[in-house]
């Protein structure tokens, strides 16, 4: 418990966490722990409310706390929408109650934002291994049709019984887990980005994730296979993650460049099959792109890099953005945040010759580095077929030449720096689109 200890002194939105069997009886106790004197009510949808909020309901009544009824959504629809948002705002702010949210990345979402609107905290008991957004600040919500993340505080409290979460449908733990193999090349993006002199590691967060993480991710058949066990892994990790990005109020921790083919395929409301396709699902295909795009620099002559024909072929800023409005001229809401986005981490062509000249010197440790940190691409797509979870495009509804598409959008729609960046300014776009396609 010392690295839960550790992660909760960080924090600075959530105090307490309770993970292990039996833990949803220990809601009512949490409740008081941290809101004394104040009313609760249990947040659900009908599934979830069967699966522990019933007894988080009876625990919060037997530790004597005074208990509206339950506010359950009975919607066979319901996802992190706007609508949704405003009927639980509307009611949080009838009764005047603390939300204890009980269900995962929906649930939580919309008591997450309702709760931060009305200047209230809430307490989430987890249901399902789906994501990292129970430990994590913010919450993604669907706004005027576009998927949007939007600034507020990580709950007071967490509880989750593995037992529970390995009873959830299968496909739940598949896409968080999908979601938690995506944090291996997103370090490896981090590394990039402090030798590429963008961003430092913050030492802290990246040991706090990554010191059991590639445990947490070593048993994906018993995942989907729902073992108690390997299902508590990925449940610790994915809690690890959001406290990753707590403790330096950023996402860059758990998010890289595979992160952003989920943020590109939001704002079109990616649906396979008449259902959303989950934030998880999204992100495991984005990480086998990045993988290949880590494995094809890796192999890469970069201590042969020709200098000055990058720079030379490096466009003006009035030259990137007529380039950017051709990529999107059939895309309104992409082109509006491409342009602030490529805007935010422009850089001149005298930076940029500094830049590349500098990771050519650190290229071979660089290299030995990242090299460690990844897995191969051969190891992703297996891990992603074993615990369930879609391991090809088409698997969520994205044909090969929509994700090619995607893929030469994806260096325009996010400031951040990743390996996508390099590929860029090194002029080698095409040829890794060639090698990788």
């Amino acid at each position: 418990m010392g690295r839960i200890e550790d992660a909760l002194e960080r924090a600075r939105d959530t105090k307490a966490l309770v993970i292990g069997k039996g833990a949803v009886g220990k809601t009512g106790e949490m409740f008081r722990q941290l809101f004394e004197g104040c009313t609760a009510v249990v947040v659900a949808d009908l599934n979830t409310y069967k699966a522990a909020g019933a007894e988080a309901y009876e625990s919060l009544k037997a530790a004597g706390i005074p208990t509206m009824e339950p506010f359950i959504f009975e919607d066979s629809d319901l996802y992190a929408e706007w609508s949704f948002l405003m009927r639980l705002e509307n009611h949080l702010k009838s009764c005047d109650a603390i939300a204890v949210a009980v269900g995962s990345g929906v649930i939580n979402d919309l008591a997450k934002l309702a709760s931060e609107h009305l200047g209230r905290r809430y307490i989430i008991v987890g249901t399902a291994a789906s994501m990292d957004g129970y430990t994590a600040y913010g919450a993604s919500i669907t706004f005027e049709g576009n998927k949007q993340t939007f600034d507020c505080k990580a709950p007071m409290g967490v509880i989750i019984d593995p037992e529970i979460a390995a009873g959830a449908p299968s496909e739940m733990a598949a896409s968080g887990y999908a979601d938690l193999i995506a944090k291996v090349p997103a370090a490896a993006d981090w590394m990039l980005a402090e030798a590429a002199g963008e961003e430092p590691i913050d030492t802290f967060a990246y040991n706090l994730l990554h010191e059991n993480l590639k445990e947490s991710l070593a048993y994906p058949a018993e995942v989907h296979a729902r073992e108690v066990k390997p299902t508590e892994m990925l449940a610790e990790g994915l809690i690890m993650s959001g406290f990753a990005m707590q403790a330096i109020q950023s996402s860059r921790p758990a998010s890289g460049v595979e992160h952003q083919f989920s943020h590109y395929w939001d704002m079109e409301d990616l649906c396979y099959e008449g259902k959303h396709v989950s934030h998880g699902f999204k992100v495991g295909i984005g990480t086998l792109v990045s993988t290949a795009c880590f494995e094809f620099m890796l192999k890469y002559d970069m201590e042969s890099l020709d200098v000055e024909r990058c720079v030379a072929q490096w466009p003006s800023w009035e030259k990137m953005e007529e380039n950017i409005r051709t990529v999107f001229a059939d895309k309104p809401g992409h082109l509006s945040r491409a342009l602030v986005e490529s805007k935010a981490k422009y850089i001149t062509a005298e930076r940029l010759r500094e830049q590349l000249t500098h990771l050519k010197q650190v290229w071979p440790e660089l290299r030995e580095k990242i090299s460690a940190q990844i897995f191969s691409y051969d190891h992703v797509h297996d891990c992603l077929q074993k615990v369930g979870a879609p391991y090809e495009p088409e698997m969520i509804g994205v044909s090969r030449e929509r994700l090619r598409e995607t893929f030469k959008g994806i260096p325009y729609m996010r400031s951040r720096y990743t390996i996508i960046d390099l590929i860029q300014r090194c002029g080698l776009m095409d040829e890794v689109e060639a090698a990788i396609f």
